[in-house]
């Protein structure tokens, strides 16, 4: 486990069928089989794979974690300094060996054993050297398991997941379809041209992606005439969909049941909701499904207590899928653990079964005493008429200690900040409510294309152009 033994299986039942495409460019999962047990003599012990999305990466990858081999994978696209730092930090923190001293487990194409460490995971970021985490064989088996089930991957299915393979979503959706023996298709580099033409032509059922790359493949689809009719399941996370989004994505793919999921690097899958085609979308909110298979959910208070139904604190989870906590940067809080009950400090709250998922603490805005958190404000704003994206964050003040600000890039016509205080003043309570807009040119995302609050704050303290302050 976790994959390997099955794509020994599916090389040996239908040997010629395609197994991953990168731009076009195929291999058949012989090929593919072959390409990684000709890697695996030379792989060593621990392995770090830094490089754009190839049928190379596959192979490499695959090779990396037979036997009882580990295999962190670095965004190619960090700073050449920060990525030496993490290797300084895994030669001087991973043993070169396996378990049992001995080489890690031979030349042998294999799944090692199912409690011994294959991947060495890592939290992103560009400027300093992220926390690095581990996961067992049996954690990723586990998780295979519920996702081909909650998501309904089947062995006919061709997914695209278009983003880097250096992101943990993207990652697992190659992983996962190995294991299911369901065909991976990606691009070297997210291009949205290149995606509508594997679309048209590769007969993809499924994607996998970030909101904002749905939003672009959905509304330049729709406007391109881009037919996705054949398109049956859509898996988004990172963050949640906005009614834009969900409302255009079921526009251009209409036969696409769309799952959007809530999870954490170090926890795996925690909740998840399924809209069919057709079925009316409940009002947008913070909710976020029900618990994945095998996931049982509690919200605790600081001191490990259960809350009630309704009031928010921390999400914890009790799965088999959570990882086996940090190789270093671990400060005590960003994985804690309550008798058994494991949170990465995201902040929500229990409502009949429902998960409704606020943020994390850390993101949270402390203004005049009230605690504000910017998920809230961006999901309110982006039901505005005018708003195609927002994104909100905490701006130092000397009165309030913090004031909310709000960063929207307009939809076509554009928006005044008239209209957006109006279009909040029912949803958000008065302390909740931006003080300030800004028109954004672009929205400020990190490179594996998330939210960066952090960044929109950079550019409003620097009066960066991509920035303008509305009257």
């Amino acid at each position: 486990m976790p994959f390997l033994n099955r794509l020994q299986r599916w090389a040996d039942e239908r040997p010629d069928g395609t197994a991953v495409v990168v731009d076009g460019q195929r291999l058949s999962w012989e090929q593919l089989r072959d390409a990684a047990a000709g890697l695996v003599p030379d792989t060593p012990a621990v392995t770090v794979l830094s490089e754009e999305n190839s049928l190379h990466f596959a192979a490499a990858f695959a090779a990396a974690v037979a036997g009882e081999r580990r295999c962190a994978v670095l965004d190619p696209l960090w700073p050449q300094q920060l990525q030496d730092g993490i290797r300084d930090r895994i030669r001087n923190t991973v043993p070169a060996t396996g378990p049992s001293s001995e080489p890690a487990d031979g030349p042998e194409l294999a799944d090692g054993r199912p409690d011994t460490t294959f991947l060495i995971g890592l939290t992103s970021g560009t400027t300093s050297v992220p926390k690095a985490f581990t996961r067992t064989r049996r954690s990723w088996q586990l998780s295979f398991d519920a996702s081909v089930e909650f998501f309904g991957l089947a062995a006919e299915d061709k997914t695209l997941a278009p983003g880097p393979l250096a992101a943990s979503l993207n990652l697992y959706a190659l992983a996962e379809c190995l294991y299911a023996g369901s065909e991976f298709h990606t691009l070297s580099r997210f291009d949205v041209g290149d995606a509508h033409a594997a679309v048209s032509h590769d007969g993809i059922t499924r994607l996998v992606l970030v909101p904002t790359m749905l939003r672009l493949l959905s509304e330049r689809g729709l406007s391109g005439g881009v037919d996705a009719s054949g398109i049956r399941s859509i898996i988004c996370a990172g963050s949640k969909l906005d009614a834009r989004t969900l409302e255009a994505a079921r526009r251009w793919a209409p036969n696409a049941t769309i799952f959007e999921y809530y999870g954490a690097s170090e926890l795996s899958f925690v909740s998840g909701a399924g809209l069919r085609p057709g079925q009316r979308a409940e009002q947008r909110g913070t909710g976020i499904g029900n618990p994945f298979p095998g996931v049982a959910i509690r919200i605790l208070d600081d001191n490990g207590a259960e809350l009630p139904d309704g009031t928010d604190g921390n999400i914890c989870v009790r799965s088999g899928m959570v990882s086996d906590g940090y190789l270093w940067g671990d400060d005590g809080q960003a994985l804690q653990s309550f008798d058994g009950w494991h949170t990465v400090g995201d902040q929500g709250y229990l409502d009949g079964g429902t998960l409704h998922m606020l943020g994390r603490r850390s993101d949270m805005i402390i203004t005049a005493g009230t605690n504000v958190y910017p998920h809230e404000v961006e999901l309110a704003l982006a039901s505005v008429p005018g708003v195609a994206a927002a994104v909100a964050a905490g701006f130092a003040d000397d009165l309030r200690g913090q004031k909310v600000v709000a960063g929207i890039v307009p939809s076509h016509g554009g928006v005044t900040a008239t209209q957006l205080k109006a279009g909040v003043e029912d949803v958000l309570a008065r302390n909740k409510r931006p003080l300030e807009y800004f028109v954004l040119a672009e929205l400020p995302l990190t490179d594996r294309g998330k939210l960066s609050r952090e960044l929109l704050l950079e550019w409003i303290a620097r009066n960066d152009p991509r920035i303008r302050r509305l009257g």
